[in-house]
Formats: structure tokens, sequence, C-alpha cells
């Protein structure tokens, strides 16, 4: 089974790098949506479904949080699991991203195997 994705990062290398990592990984993928921030992630998801959403927390126009504000805000989207993936790896941020919607948190600069592992866990997919 693909998956459909969607990576949002403001870094286009780091978009590539998550993109490619997926591909290296095994995990079979549909439909990979890019967006550079919260905004054009939203706008995306108005006309794509995804199974599932990487994202950063630091970005312009509209950062990490905001987004899982407007994901949780949704009906539609709410339910989506997201994988925060960011430079930002203090106690408080990740415990407010978990408080948000985020349902796990993946520190920069990450391994292949740990994004493979947490991204079958929240897809559900036997490693």
């Amino acid at each position: 089974m693909a998956f459909q994705l969607m990576v949002v990062d403001d870094s286009p290398a780091m978009r590539a790098l998550i993109v490619r990592v997926i591909e290296l990984s095994g995990i079979e993928i549909g439909e990979c949506h890019l967006a550079a921030n919260g905004q054009e992630a939203l706008d995306l998801l108005a006309k794509h479904w995804v199974d599932i959403i990487l994202t950063d927390v630091n970005m312009p126009v509209m950062n990490g949080e905001e987004f899982l504000r407007r994901l949780d805000a949704d009906e539609r989207l709410r339910d989506i699991p997201v994988l925060v993936i960011s430079t930002d790896g203090s106690e408080h941020r990740m415990r407010r991203m978990r408080e948000l919607s985020a349902k796990s948190y993946l520190k920069k600069p990450f391994s292949p195997e740990v994004l493979r592992e947490r991204m079958e866990q929240l897809l559900g997919v036997a490693p």
C-alpha cells in the first residue's frame, strides 16, 4: 500500500533529504506533497488527502505550532498523524507540540532508521 505524505519545511534541501530518506527506507510512497510553511501546507490539504504529515517548527509565514493549531481546529484534518522534525529539541517545545496534535517528535539531525521507525509506528505498518 502506497502512503500519501506531506513534508513541510522552509528548507528545500531538508524537504528533499526527508523525501529521499523515506524513499530509501522502503516505505512505499504514493503522492508526496511539499510545502515551505504551514499556510502552503493548509492550501495543499484543501485539495489533497495525506496519510501522514512531517513538519518543521520554525518556518516563516506560518510556523509549526500555528499549523498544528489549525489542523486541530479542522474536523477533516485533525486525525492525520503528524511527525515533527525540528532542530529545537527542548523539552518545552516537544511538550507544546505534543499538547497540540503531534504524535511524535524527531530532533534534527536524525538517522534514517529512526525516521523509518517513527513513520511505521504512526502509519501502523509492521516492520
